[in-house]
Order: structure tokens, then C-alpha cells, then sequence
């Protein structure tokens, strides 16, 4: 059939284990922002808040194919990130609502997480700072010889930024070990990247610096894993950054404040009921009779639980003192 719902993703390399795991953390993403979004409209998460409903297979794909020890690094667009790195979601969640248990410690809000613990480096405010950030953290795993890799994630609008030619480059001339990610969901805001970009094929970005580049159906995971496994062992070889253009979908607005009327219901319908990466992956489960529907809903079921877990702790959690302003504002070396 022509649906691309009814079209298989690509057959699974993985083990059933690993499988399951790639619908398990899906499923945890789409779950977390689906509460962070009714915790917003309810007034208890304040300032920015960009959810990642739609673009689930992106991260959960590429962590499968990296190390615990390599690093992570991205833009405002960030819980996913942070979840599949494995984040507490009651940390998060914590944070989200401006909470003393927080990731941050209520001070940074959806946008501004970090885990030393964990290598995620954030989560960045400013549009393309994550990428030159990232190249700096590639530069330190060479400079260290210490054999990781680091993916700097950045969206369809970033990649138009200076700093982020200047960071292809740099990595380019030093052959840093880095995989720019370009999470491509067809809007940098409200504008659509026909309007935005001279030349839309974004992998190929990096031709004039000799960086290799890849586009992928960002809405099937195990594309993503297999991608991900390719542009990993480039970098880690010594050869240098690559480019994977993830061809994904949000589903919601830009932000939470964003209605998103640039773009017509019937386009944002047409993409969940054709293209979803958890309904694709549930299909494909089911189909190849690695898991049945009563083990996947079962599943479902743990991870509302902890879901639900994560936003009681957030609502038990104190705020932070007036005085905790005043706190990591200053690191003596």
C-alpha cells in the first residue's frame, strides 16, 4: 500500500532486547511531553517550553549507537535528549517546574539541564551555540585522546547561522570527532525551509569542507540506529565530522506559545497517521511477532507510571531559595 503507515520500517538489525528498548524510550519521550505540555497550559511550567512530540526516533536511534561516555550537546527543543541519555525524568520534570530537585536546581528551567553525570552538555537558549559548543567538547575528547565522540544536535533554522560554517570548518581543518545531527522538522519557527534555505538539502552542507553527509528518515528508528552507527565510527576513526540530516516532524508549534497556523491541520494530521516513529515501530513489533499488543501496552503502562511518578515528585519538591540566584555563577579553577 502507499500509506507510508502500512510501509515497514527498516528490517531491525537488533536483537528483540534492543527493539523493545528503542519503543520503550519513544514511548517515555512522547509520554513526558505530553504531561509537560498539560503541566504548561496549567500554569505550572513557566517561561519557554519546546516539546519534542514527533521527533522521538531522532535521539533514541542515535544514542543506540554511541557510548555512555561520549558527549551530547543541543538546542532548546531538549527533554528527549536528556531522557534517552538516561536523565531521571523526576530531575527533569523537577526543573521544567522551576523546582529545588531540579536538574539545575530550578534555575534554568526547560532549556538549560545539564548532567555532567550523564555527558549531556545542555540544552542552549541561543539558536546555533550548541554547535560551536559541541565542536569545543570534540576538540577536548581529541585533545584528551580519550576515544569518544560527540553529536551536536541542531535544528532546519540554526544551520543558516555564522557560527555554525565556522564550526564545520574548524572541525573539518582539526578532523574533531563530531556528528552534527540536523533534526530537519521543515519549520525554524514558524518559517518553513523552502523560505529560509537557499539550498534545502541539508547534508550536504558540509561538501565545500570535505564533510561527508547523510539524509535520513528521521521517523524510523532503526534508519536512525543504522545512520547512527555509520557517522559514529567515521568520527571515532580519526576521519573527522559527519553530517546526518534527520527528515522528521513536531507536531506541536514551535513552542508552547506558538499556534502553528503557518501550516495546515491536514499536513500535521497527514504526518501522524502516515509517518508517527512509535506507531511505525508497534507495527513492525507486532508484525515480525517480536512483541504482542498486550506486552506493548503493558509497557505503555510503565512508563505512564513513571511519568506520573516524575510529576508528583516535581509538585512534592520545594522552590529554590531567593539565594540560590547567587549559586554556580562562578567556578574558581
Amino acid at each position: 500500500m502507499a500509506a507510508a503507515s502500512k510501509r515497514k520500517p527498516t528490517a531491525p538489525e537488533a536483537g528483540t532486547a534492543d527493539v523493545l528498548t528503542f519503543f520503550r524510550q519513544m514511548l517515555l519521550i512522547r509520554r513526558f511531553e505530553e504531561k509537560a505540555g498539560q503541566l504548561y497550559g496549567m500554569g505550572l511550567i513557566g517561561g519557554f517550553c519546546h516539546l519534542y512530540i514527533g521527533q522521538e526516533a531522532v535521539v533514541v536511534g542515535m544514542e543506540a549507537a554511541m557510548r555512555a561516555s561520549d558527549t551530547v550537546i543541543t538546542g532548546y527543543r531538549d527533554h528527549g535528549h536528556m531522557l534517552v541519555k538516561g536523565m531521571d525524568p523526576k530531575g527533569v520534570m523537577a526543573e521544567l517546574t522551576g523546582r529545588r530537585g531540579g536538574y539545575s536546581k530550578g534555575k534554568g528551567g526547560s532549556m538549560h539541564m545539564f548532567s555532567r553525570e550523564k555527558n549531556f552538555f545542555g540544552g542552549h537558549g541561543i539558536v546555533g551555540a550548541q554547535v560551536s559548543l559541541g565542536t569545543g567538547l570534540a576538540f577536548a575528547h581529541k585533545y584528551l585522546d580519550n576515544g569518544n565522540v560527540c553529536a551536536a544536535y541542531l535544528g532546519d533554522g540554526a544551520v543558516n547561522q555564522g557560527q555554525v560554517s565556522e564550526s564545520f570548518n574548524m572541525a573539518a581543518l582539526w578532523k574533531l570527532p563530531v556528528v552534527y545531527v540536523i533534526e530537519n522538522n521543515k519549520y525554524g519557527m514558524g518559517t518553513s525551509i523552502d523560505r529560509a534555505s537557499a539550498r534545502t538539502e541539508l547534508h550536504l552542507r558540509g561538501q565545500s569542507y570535505g564533510i561527508p553527509g547523510q539524509s535520513v528518515d528521521g521517523m524510523d528508528v532503526v534508519a536512525v540506529k543504522a545512520a547512527g552507527d555509520k557517522a559514529v565510527a567515521h568520527a571515532r576513526s580519526g576521519k573527522g565530522p559527519y553530517i546526518l540530516e534527520m527528515m522528521t516532524y513536531r507536531y506541536r508549534g514551535h513552542s508552547m506559545s506558538d499556534p502553528g497556523k503557518y501550516r495546515s491541520k491536514e499536513e500535521v494530521a497527514r504526518m501522524r497517521q502516515e509517518h508517527d516513529p512509535i506507531d511505525r515501530l508497534r507495527e513492525r513489533l507486532v508484525a515480525d511477532g517480536l512483541a504482542d499488543e498486550d506486552a506493548l501496552k503493558a509497557i505503555d503502562r510503565e512508563v505512564r507510571d513513571l511519568v506520573s511518578a516524575a510529576t508528583e515528585f516535581a509538585q512534592a519538591s520545594p522552590e529554590p531559595d531567593p539565594a540560590e540566584l547567587y549559586t554556580d555563577v562562578l567556578v574558581r579553577a
